[in-house]
């Protein structure tokens, strides 16, 4: 699944993703992708994550990655060869 990152808070270690149909899940660092870091300026990052059912049924993003960002592609210089 893919959404965007609402909130995350390094120093407590949880924060939010919203799915991109609108649902609110928690997530936890443990739920980080290995090698994956978020600071307290994610707000508004696009991520990938799997969504799990908890223990008393509440719903979770685990496995949590940014999504990679497109490179620009560079303008072409017309007249020069």
């Amino acid at each position: 699944m893919e959404g965007t990152m609402i909130w995350f808070n390094a120093a407590k270690r949880h924060g939010f993703v919203q799915t991109d149909e609108g649902e609110r899940l928690r997530m936890d660092e443990a739920g980080l992708a290995p090698g994956t870091l978020f600071g307290d300026r994610c707000r508004g990052t696009r991520v990938r994550f799997e969504r799990v059912s908890g223990e008393a049924g509440e719903a979770r993003a685990v496995d949590v990655s940014q999504v990679p960002l497109m490179a620009a592609r560079r303008a072409r210089m017309r007249g020069r060869r």
